[in-house]
């Protein structure tokens, strides 16, 4: 099932925006060195093992920008693959093939490298209950495919932005005067402007994670830099009233330990900030 934030509009705009910023008023290499009735056709030719992802979007981008042009998928998103593997054919006006080459590249050797290293740590934790999830850690303008990618690979989505859920965060909690201030006129804002959303608050300590407990009116509580004692005593605490996620510092050496702790969702910037593409390419044949 498709996430609620990948409508065909966003997607489209997107494309739309993406073309823009790479082509401009014309692609002058292809159509200065192309003849306008020149047929082609090309492979996409995976050159690394990992998961896929964005070969739909692919799809949309060729046909996008012509729709003239004969796209065959060979491969799905979530695929795993291999070396040599192929994961598409396209077919149709060669200058178009190249114009459109580069954003599917793009696409899909990024979003390619998130779901796999986003597969590879849900690994790690497939004994827990543990979910692993993303963050709003992404790269500008390139939200939409980075979470996209992430649940290509089995990872949860954490809010997309800032207006489809309420966190509160250290900062949020200071300058509010404390949790109770915080929560209390986060709940009578979301009442007066009838939005409903959920709430998580970000604690630091188990003062403050008994403070959340008390005060209440929240969907989760974030556990941010805990050490793993204190992360299981947190757990104790809530005892199931509150979902948790544990956030800050993770790594992929400290990931199994850390959702051994009891939670329900381990959230991870790295998943999306830190990422090694995976090797694709388009090649004619």
């Amino acid at each position: 099932m498709r996430p609620a934030y990948l409508t065909d509009q966003a997607i489209q705009s997107f494309i739309q925006s993406a073309f823009a910023e790479d082509i401009g008023p014309g692609d002058y290499s292809s159509l200065a060195a192309i003849p306008s009735d020149k047929k082609g056709q090309a492979k996409l030719l995976i050159k690394g093992d990992g998961v896929l992802a964005g070969i739909e979007m692919a799809e949309k981008i060729f046909k996008s920008y012509d729709p003239s042009l004969e796209v065959t998928l060979l491969k799905k998103d979530g695929d795993e693959v291999n070396y040599g593997d192929i994961g598409l054919t396209v077919s149709g006006p060669a200058a178009s093939i190249l114009s459109s080459e580069r954003l599917v590249l793009n696409c899909m050797q990024r979003m390619s490298g998130i779901a796999t290293l986003t597969h590879r740590l849900t690994q790690k934790i497939i004994h827990t209950k543990a979910r692993l999830m993303d963050t709003r850690k992404t790269t500008p303008n390139f939200r939409l495919m980075e979470k996209w990618a992430v649940h290509i690979g089995g990872g949860v989505n954490h809010r997309f932005a800032l207006y489809d859920m309420v966190m509160l965060k250290d900062n949020h909690v200071d300058f509010a005067g404390g949790i109770q201030q915080a929560i209390e006129r986060t709940k009578a804002y979301l009442a007066s402007h009838n939005l409903n959303l959920k709430i998580e608050v970000e604690t630091r300590n188990l003062q403050e994670v008994e403070e959340v407990v008390r005060v209440g009116g929240v969907d989760y509580i974030m556990l941010d830099n805990m050490d793993y004692a204190t992360m299981r005593k947190a757990v104790a605490i809530i005892d199931g009233k509150f979902e948790t996620e544990a956030s800050g510092g993770i790594t992929e050496e400290t990931l199994a330990e850390v959702a051994e702790c009891g939670v329900d969702f381990i959230s991870m910037g790295a998943l999306t900030h830190s990422v090694k593409s995976l090797d694709i390419s388009l090649k004619a044949f």
